[in-house]
């Protein structure tokens, strides 16, 4: 027709048609890019300052208690453990002692050799578990023991860098109990920085590593109940 105007689009590169859609596109991306590397920044924050945390709270010199328990628990996995263990229960501290974690083929006689001067004391009042392999092992170990002996308080010994996640393991195995940490510290740790020794460090981050897993499996992991060891825990009350 006369004098009508025709429009030609304008052409659009590589012979698309541009949308709204293609105009947003680009901008979501660096967005959801930022998104991302924030989070993981801030999961790195946490994680530093929660290891700071643990090596603030772990104990760098020995404590002296002030109360007695029913029971005392040594966790081996190092020979200053057992000592302490055995002192405290020659003191008075506790009623009996049991050792978790002894290895099968361990006698009463070997170890007793290992604190001498408390032959009495090994020969009467201390009961081994050679069951338990690990930490959740020690705890379920210390439950049975507990129970059956009829015993609401324990003293909790281990090494002091190891004291978060044992109280942690065995509160949620005996959770109407009372709890009295003991941390063993070792020779080197009373003097020395923990950053001045390459495994005294690494020792810390792996553990540290650790009581995050178990505080985290324990949130959705119910507590035992055992009816037969209840059974026997309310015989003893009685």
């Amino acid at each position: 027709m006369a004098g009508a105007r025709t429009h030609t689009p304008s052409p659009m590169p590589h012979g698309g048609h541009q949308t709204a859609e293609s105009y947003d596109t680009p901008r979501r991306w660096p967005s959801a890019w930022r998104l991302g590397l924030g989070a993981i920044c801030l999961g790195i924050a946490a994680g530093v300052a929660g290891f700071a945390w643990f090596v603030l709270n772990v104990e760098h010199a020995e404590t002296a208690l002030t109360r007695d328990a029913d029971g005392v628990v040594v966790l081996t996995g190092g020979p200053e453990r057992l000592a302490d263990g055995i002192d405290l229960l020659a003191a008075g501290y506790g009623k009996r002692l049991l050792i978790t974690g002894v290895h099968p083929a361990t006698k009463l006689e070997e170890l007793s050799r290992r604190v001498p001067g408390h032959d009495r004391v090994f020969h009467c009042c201390v009961d081994i578990d050679r069951e338990a392999t690990n930490t959740i092992g020690n705890a379920v170990e210390a439950r049975r023991w507990a129970t059956e002996r009829g015993f609401n308080s324990l003293i909790v010994v281990t090494s002091s860098y190891h004291i978060p996640r044992a109280m942690a393991e065995v509160s949620h195995q005996l959770p109407g109990a009372t709890l009295i940490p003991y941390p063993v510290v070792t020779g080197r740790r009373h003097s020395d920085p923990w950053w001045s020794h390459m495994i005294t460090a690494r020792t810390f981050a792996i553990e540290y590593v650790k009581y995050i897993a178990a505080i985290v499996r324990l949130r959705f992991e119910s507590h035992p109940r055992d009816g037969a060891l209840a059974a026997v825990h309310a015989d003893a009350r009685r």
